[in-house]
């Protein structure tokens, strides 16, 4: 069972957003997707989802192509974080987790509550419970909606089908302590069987908690493989054009990538010049 798509193609007009690109996603998996913007990277998440249809290539979820697939067995499969969330009424942080669960089986009252609470806990919002969602910060809303499709896929479906998380950006939001926050329970769900496909900018973030990376420019993958062999400065200055360097701080077990300061002919302005 795994999330996979073949030779994805996508046109908007006479621009090709993405062109020709093949990923998996399998159970217990963290993969990364980076690129810079514009790269079309939110467009792939969208047309996995099923939000857009593709102009050209397959897309399949457990084995079933997308397409076959009800919104309802899709909602019950993967779950999926967009990069805004335009949400206004005044439901609790709780009430806006518990939305999450609406595909999903019903439970008693009491165990749906348990849900809610634990994914709350675990996206770090568990004491937003009863605020009102609309008085919360960016960042707390950020982490709200982690934890509603944390829910949608919290329990094991009953046909033994593997469960998903498309992500788009889900540390954008947050400060430097929620960032990691929010990955480390992005992993401890994959460490449950769940697959994750997690929208990143920061290859640092990619290269401590993803499993396996995408590198994607100008709508085509121009790498694909485990983070520490596809996170290299070749590969990610000819990406972003910038010039980077991967060091590896003592004691350290992976490398930090840094961009190397430049100076362009000329040097830098003078103030009062």
């Amino acid at each position: 069972m795994r999330y996979a798509a073949e030779g994805l193609y996508y046109h908007a007009g006479e621009r090709r957003l993405v062109d020709g690109v093949s990923l998996s996603v399998e159970p217990g998996q963290v993969h990364a997707l980076l690129g810079p913007n514009g790269a079309g990277k939110t467009t792939l998440l969208r047309l996995l989802a099923g939000e857009l249809p593709p102009a050209a290539g397959m897309i399949e979820l457990n084995g079933r192509t997308l397409a076959t697939l009800t919104p309802r067995e899709c909602a019950r499969q993967r779950a999926v974080l967009p990069q805004s969330h335009g949400l206004s009424f005044g439901f609790t942080a709780a009430q806006v987790v518990a939305l999450g669960r609406q595909p999903c089986p019903r439970r008693p009252a009491a165990e749906e509550a348990r849900i809610v609470g634990e994914a709350l806990e675990l996206a770090g919002v568990g004491h937003l419970a009863q605020r009102s969602y609309p008085t919360l910060s960016g960042g707390e809303r950020a982490r709200v909606h982690l934890a509603r499709v944390l829910a949608q896929v919290w329990e094991p479906l009953p046909d033994g089908a593997a469960r998903f998380l498309l992500l788009d950006e889900p540390t954008a939001s947050l400060d430097l302590a929620h960032q990691h926050d929010c990955l480390r329970a992005v992993r401890a769900l994959a460490a449950q069987g769940i697959g994750a496909l997690v929208v990143l900018h920061d290859p640092n973030l990619a290269l401590r908690y993803a499993s396996q990376a995408t590198l994607l420019g100008a709508g085509r993958v121009t790498e694909q493989g485990a983070p520490t062999q596809v996170i290299t400065a070749q590969s990610l200055e000819r990406l972003y054009g910038v010039p980077v360097r991967l060091l590896r701080p003592e004691g350290d077990r992976l490398p930090v990538v840094v961009v190397r300061d430049v100076v362009k002919p000329g040097g830098p302005a003078q103030p009062g010049r």
